[in-house]
């Protein structure tokens, strides 16, 4: 037997909470650890869905479908920058053409009003042309970057879906700042990346190729740099 020795028992006693210490920092700084957009990752074959000034290509729908539609919110300022001025009501901005399998870029960032909360909208894929079905990543004030909606099922209805409960982390900055964003569509699963990590998926997706739009829900925000890339 070795004879106890109190100062080698409390060399390794530091020694390995020393470098218990040092493993948990890896795995934390890896876990911090940004990766980058699909769009910085590889910049080629993505598609320019911005609308024009005249918005052209895109049609706004009432949320929900059986509501009235309210006044124009939608404008683009400085050709490149898609704005909603917050004061038309709740509606959906949908783009005329489908996409299936496909990475979906947005970035986006709400403007600050004194006295005003709950900043509320999202970006929309797979969605129907009247509105009934549809994918949401929501987005509001440093919250929020969870995946919602309401999918097709097998029995030619349709399902409510949330995954608010499964993010941890949802990585959405404060209002006045840029956030950007992807939904990932491939087969029935879609998976959300927000500002450098992915925040949660939803496999369950019962419409194959549909619509994609943003939000305007009685606050004021604006949206650039909207780009697909179609999966092959």
């Amino acid at each position: 037997m070795i004879p106890y020795n109190p100062f080698t028992h409390k060399l390794l006693g530091f020694s390995a909470s020393f470098l218990f210490m040092i493993l948990m920092s890896v795995n934390i700084a890896e876990a911090q650890d940004p990766t980058p957009s699909a769009l910085e990752a590889d910049p080629a074959g993505w598609i320019d869905i911005l609308p024009s000034a005249d918005l052209e290509g895109w049609s706004r729908v009432p949320v929900p479908p059986s509501a009235p539609l309210g006044p124009e919110q939608w404008n683009l300022e400085d050709g490149k920058t898609l704005v909603c001025d917050g004061e038309g009501g709740h509606d959906m901005l949908l783009c005329d053409r489908e996409f299936g399998d496909a990475i979906f870029h947005f970035e986006f960032r709400y403007t600050k009003v004194e006295g005003t909360t709950g900043y509320n909208s999202g970006a929309y894929v797979r969605n129907s042309e009247k509105g009934e079905i549809w994918h949401q990543a929501q987005f509001g004030d440093a919250n929020g970057g969870y995946l919602f909606g309401q999918t097709p099922n097998n029995e030619d209805g349709k399902v409510s879906f949330s995954t608010r409960d499964d993010v941890k982390d949802s990585r959405v900055k404060p209002v006045g700042e840029w956030n950007v964003f992807e939904i990932t569509a491939k087969e029935d699963l879609l998976t959300l990346w927000v500002n450098g990590a992915v925040t949660c998926e939803f496999a369950g997706c019962g419409k194959p190729k549909g619509l994609v739009g943003v939000e305007g829900e009685g606050y004021r925000i604006e949206f650039r740099n909207m780009k697909v890339k179609e999966i092959k």
